[in-house]
C-alpha cells in the first residue's frame, strides 16, 4: 500500500516539476510526505497550515493537473497538517480540496453565446477552451505603484476602465525580467472581466499562440482558429518578442490584430524590449505596435522595494521588524520576482523551523538563494572577505570608528562592493553602518587613487577580487 501511494505521488511530482519553477518545487513540494491512497483520494502530509494555504492559493492548478494525470479526473487531494507531532491534544487537521470541473465542460462566466459555438470547444485544439487564462491573484490592489512603473500603471488603469475606447490601443508594456509586466496586464484583464460583464477577455502567451496556430495547420483548422480569436473583446498577449522570425505566425497575428483594432477591441501586449528594438518582426506589424502607447517598467527603487515587501507581508498576515525589511530591500535590487521569491522562502523557512523572522534568518535565507554555484558576489561576502584579509571584524567595518587601521579596510570593502555588486551607493552605505552615499563615493575615489599609485594596495585588491571569480 505504501509503495502504491509513493508511486502515485512520484507521478504527481513529475507533472508538477514540469509546471513550477525549480526553486518553488524544492521549497513547497519536496517537504511533502505521501501518507495514503484510498480509492481516488490521495492524502499528503504538509508541515503547517500556512504551508497548506500557500499550496492552495498558488499551486492548485498544478496539483489538479498532477491528480488528473496520476489518478484521473475523479482524483481528490487531502492534506494532513501535523500541528505538533506526538501531542495527543493537537490532532492532525485534515482538509479536502474538492475536485475541479472538467475543463472541457466548464463554461466561463459572461461569455457571448455566439462564442460558445466556437469549434474549439468540440475540437480540443491544444486544450484551447473558453477560459480567460487569467490569474485572479493579479489585481491592481496588490500591484505596488512607484516611480519605476507609474506611467504604465496609469495607462493600464485607463485601459481597464474604458477598453478599446482610449488612445492606448494597443497598449504595449515592456521591460526586463521580473519587473511585473505579466502582473500588470493580467490586472487589466481581471478588472475588465469583473466590471464589463459582456466582454470576453483572453490572456495568452505568444508561445501558446504559436503552438495553437501550428496545431491548427496540422488539423486543417486555420479558419476556426482565426474565427475564435476575432471574437475576443480584449486580447492580452504576453512576450510578443517570441514571435520574432516566425513569419507565418506573424502573418496570422497581423490579420487578427487588424480585425480586432478596426472593431474597437482592446489589444494589450508585453515585451522584454521597446518595439523599436524588436528585430525579426515585420515592419507592418511593428508599425501597428506603435499606434497606441508603449510604456516601460524599470527596476524598482528602494522605496518601492520596501513597499512591495510590506504589501506582500500584509497580504500574508505576517509582521516582521523594519530592520529586516530594510535589509531585504537594500540587498535585493534586481527585480520584483526575485524579491518576492526571497520573501516566500523566508516565510517558508520560518514556518518549517517554527521560529520568528529576524535579521539572522533573513541573512541565511538570502545567502542560500542569491549565492549560486559560481558564488555570486553579495555585500555580505565582500565584507567577510575584507574582514578576514585585514584581520578585523565585520562589526569593525560597520562601526563609527575613524581609526586608520579600520578606515582603510572599510574603504576597500566599499570599493569592492561598488565594483562587484549591483547595489546602489545608498544601499552600500546602509550596509556599512548607515553611512551616507557621499561617504561611499569618497571611499571609492580614495581606493581608486591608491590602486593607481601604490603597488601594495593594488596587490591587496587583486587578491581580494580573485576570491570572487
Amino acid at each position: 500500500m505504501q509503495r502504491e501511494v509513493t508511486t502515485v505521488w512520484n507521478r504527481c511530482l513529475n507533472v508538477i516539476r514540469e509546471i513550477v519553477p525549480e526553486q518553488s518545487f524544492k521549497t513547497w513540494f519536496e517537504p511533502i510526505v505521501p501518507l495514503r491512497l484510498s480509492g481516488s483520494v490521495l492524502t499528503i502530509q504538509v508541515p503547517s497550515e500556512f504551508f497548506y494555504e500557500w499550496l492552495e492559493e498558488n499551486f492548485v492548478h498544478a496539483l489538479r493537473k498532477a491528480l488528473d494525470t496520476a489518478i484521473g479526473r475523479d482524483g481528490q487531494l487531502e492534506y494532513s497538517i501535523i500541528v505538533d507531532k506526538g501531542n495527543e491534544q493537537n490532532r492532525p487537521l485534515t482538509v479536502s480540496m474538492p475536485t475541479t470541473k472538467n475543463p472541457q465542460t466548464a463554461k466561463p462566466d459572461n461569455v457571448n453565446p455566439d462564442i460558445l459555438k466556437s469549434p474549439f470547444q468540440l475540437k480540443d485544439l491544444d486544450s484551447l477552451t473558453l477560459d480567460s487564462y487569467l490569474n485572479p491573484t493579479y489585481t491592481f490592489d496588490n500591484y505596488v505603484e512607484g516611480d519605476c512603473n507609474r506611467l504604465a500603471r496609469s495607462a493600464g488603469y485607463a485601459v481597464a476602465e474604458r477598453p478599446g475606447v482610449t488612445s492606448f490601443n494597443p497598449l504595449m508594456i515592456y521591460g526586463g525580467v521580473g519587473l511585473g509586466k505579466t502582473h500588470l496586464v493580467q490586472a487589466i484583464g481581471n478588472y475588465i472581466k469583473n466590471n464589463n460583464q459582456g466582454k470576453f477577455v483572453l490572456y495568452v502567451t505568444s508561445e501558446k499562440f504559436t503552438n495553437q496556430f501550428l496545431n491548427a495547420i496540422r488539423t486543417d483548422g486555420i479558419r476556426d482558429f482565426t474565427s475564435f480569436y476575432m471574437q475576443v473583446d480584449v486580447l492580452v498577449i504576453d512576450d510578443v518578442q517570441f514571435l520574432q522570425k516566425k513569419e507565418k505566425t506573424q502573418e496570422i497575428f497581423f490579420h487578427i490584430f487588424n480585425h480586432l483594432h478596426q472593431s474597437g477591441k482592446q489589444i494589450i501586449m508585453t515585451s522584454d524590449r521597446a518595439p523599436r528594438a524588436l528585430d525579426g518582426l515585420e515592419d507592418r506589424l511593428l508599425s501597428r505596435f506603435k499606434w497606441g502607447l508603449s510604456a516601460d517598467l524599470q527596476t524598482p527603487d528602494l522605496e518601492t522595494r520596501i513597499a512591495i515587501i510590506q504589501k506582500k507581508l500584509q497580504a500574508e498576515g505576517i509582521y516582521i521588524e523594519n530592520n529586516v525589511i530594510e535589509y531585504l530591500a537594500h540587498s535585493v535590487n534586481t527585480n520584483v520576482r526575485e524579491l518576492e521569491g526571497v520573501i516566500v522562502s523566508l516565510m517558508a523557512q520560518a514556518s518549517l523551523n517554527r521560529r520568528d523572522i529576524d535579521l539572522e534568518l533573513a541573512k541565511s535565507t538570502l545567502r542560500s538563494i542569491v549565492v549560486d554555484s559560481d558564488r555570486e558576489v553579495t555585500i555580505d561576502s565582500v565584507q567577510e572577505a575584507v574582514a578576514d584579509y585585514f584581520n578585523v571584524t565585520i562589526a569593525d567595518l560597520k562601526a563609527k570608528s575613524r581609526k586608520r587601521e579600520l578606515v582603510h579596510p572599510r574603504q576597500v570593502a566599499m570599493y569592492l562592493a561598488k565594483e562587484k555588486t549591483d547595489l546602489s551607493l545608498k544601499s552600500i552605505g546602509y550596509h556599512f553602518g548607515g553611512r551616507d552615499h557621499s561617504t561611499v563615493i569618497h571611499a571609492v575615489q580614495t581606493i581608486s587613487d591608491l590602486v593607481a599609485k601604490h603597488a601594495e594596495t593594488r596587490d591587496a585588491i587583486e587578491k581580494l577580487k580573485a576570491q570572487f571569480k
